[in-house]
């Protein structure tokens, strides 16, 4: 039985501004790019709501504390 479990965490090696997008890309296992670009689309688009969540999961979401290899 494998009892390793994913975490989410804030990318401290591939970050633009708070790493929140990187971390839910390597979270995900999609490319932070594709995270990065829907999420300024949503912005974008009317879901201005996406700023809030954004800095609500830069506050809450910790910050990855060992370097992961890309």
């Amino acid at each position: 039985m494998n009892t390793e479990y994913k975490q989410l965490t804030r990318s401290t090696s591939n970050r633009m501004i708070a790493g929140v997008c990187a971390g839910l890309g390597e979270y995900l296992g999609i490319d932070p790019t594709i995270v990065r670009l829907l999420t300024l689309l949503a912005f974008f688009t009317g879901f201005g709501g996406i700023a809030l969540v954004y800095l609500i999961m830069a506050l809450v979401v910790p910050e990855q504390t060992t370097v992961q290899p890309q």
